[in-house]
């Protein structure tokens, strides 16, 4: 009943998430496969993605946040899942419980996560976080010596299972100096830990969704794509194997208005009506939906067969969109914001950002009607 009665909704094709799936999985077909579910599956909706993913054999997810790893398992995914972001360690406890992997890079938490195993009877899974070029989270490498030695001693911790450890590329997506540069950093490390403290870990992983397109020397143990698991690449540097974009966002026209040579439209009065007036249709989407002011305009929708130009500025809940004296547009019909013959790159673009952001930014008012569900 979503596309009857629905003001503005997401379209979610979870066939096209299959579709990428299996694409990315053949760029690493000897490696495991970790599904980034984090930040709502990227506006996509965490537990049915997750669901589907699980279904298709993932070998991992990852979300970003103990509360995000939480809802999962709340919804009964019993599936592996790492958290790629911090943990308090105050929290420790309800890591142990929820078994779910924790990233680590400070002794700290190891010493909180290890307390709490031990106190639970269990053994607590670990994934250690490298910064080898980053700058954000991680044991700092650049001396793979010292970097070995503080890895060496959390996994010495008892009650604690360091299954894996893992770096971030910041630049795989436009830089391959730097890019082999953090990966040969990463190498040492591993390659200092088995050396002096004979340490090896199941799985390591440094490939997120550019490495995965674009160096497959980099795809180790697991590879870890995201974006591209939704169907958008990273960059335009970035070749794929044909990934489709799995959500499309409409909204249905509320009102069709002719205004008078002159008239104002919107907040501000940016935008005003010449010559003998002009013609709007009004949608009931706005910045609380997802769609941001900054787009206001400057960029549009595909409505009767062509794009429309947002006219004036965006509104909470609103927007309005010029039309030309013969589009044949009426109450009730449907505008595609971004979808099949809206790319929401084009979006991205109009508003000096990255499509990672407007899908994320999806409301959770806006429902989502899940396809091939």
């Amino acid at each position: 009943m979503i596309r009857e009665t629905a003001r503005t909704w997401a379209e979610i094709s979870l066939k096209d998430l299959e579709h990428n799936h299996r694409a990315l999985r053949a760029c690493a077909p000897d490696s495991k496969f970790l599904g980034t579910v984090k930040a709502n599956a990227y506006g996509h909706g965490a537990i049915p993605v997750a669901r589907r993913l699980v279904e298709l054999g993932t070998d991992y997810l990852a979300v970003a946040c103990l509360d995000e790893a939480a809802a999962l398992r709340r919804a009964g995914i019993r599936a592996s899942v790492l958290i790629l972001g911090h943990t308090p360690p105050e929290l420790a406890d309800e890591v142990v419980a929820l078994d779910v992997t924790q990233t680590v890079s400070t002794l700290e938490l190891a010493r909180a996560l290890s307390d709490a195993a031990g106190a639970q009877g269990k053994r607590a899974k670990i994934h250690l976080k490298v910064d080898t070029g980053m700058s954000r989270l991680g044991i700092l490498d650049h001396d793979p010596e010292a970097a070995a030695g503080q890895a060496a001693a959390l996994c010495a911790l008892p009650h604690l299972e360091p299954e894996g450890i893992f770096t971030h590329f910041a630049h795989a997506d436009g830089d391959e100096a730097y890019t082999m540069l953090q990966y040969t950093r990463f190498l040492d490390v591993l390659a200092e830990l088995e050396g002096r403290y004979g340490r090896v870990f199941e799985i390591r992983h440094c490939a997120s969704s550019a490495a995965v397109l674009n160096y497959p020397c980099t795809h180790m143990d697991m590879v870890r794509p995201g974006i591209a698991l939704y169907g958008h690449y990273p960059a335009p540097s970035c070749k794929g194997p044909g990934l489709r974009p799995v959500m499309s966002l409409y909204s249905r026209v509320a009102a069709v208005r002719d205004f008078p040579a002159g008239t104002p439209v919107s907040y501000g009065c940016t935008e005003r009506f010449g010559g003998s007036g002009g013609r709007t249709a009004v949608l009931p989407i706005g910045y609380a939906d997802g769609l941001h002011r900054v787009l206001s305009s400057r960029s549009g929708v595909w409505l009767d067969g062509a794009c429309r130009q947002i006219m004036g500025r965006v509104c909470m809940d609103m927007c309005m969109v010029g039309l030309d004296r013969q589009a044949n547009v009426r109450p009730g019909d449907v505008a595609e914001v971004f979808g099949p013959h809206l790319p929401v790159e084009r979006h991205a673009e109009a508003a000096g950002t990255i499509s990672y952001e407007l899908l994320c930014a999806i409301a959770p008012r806006v429902p989502r009607l899940y396809l091939d569900a």
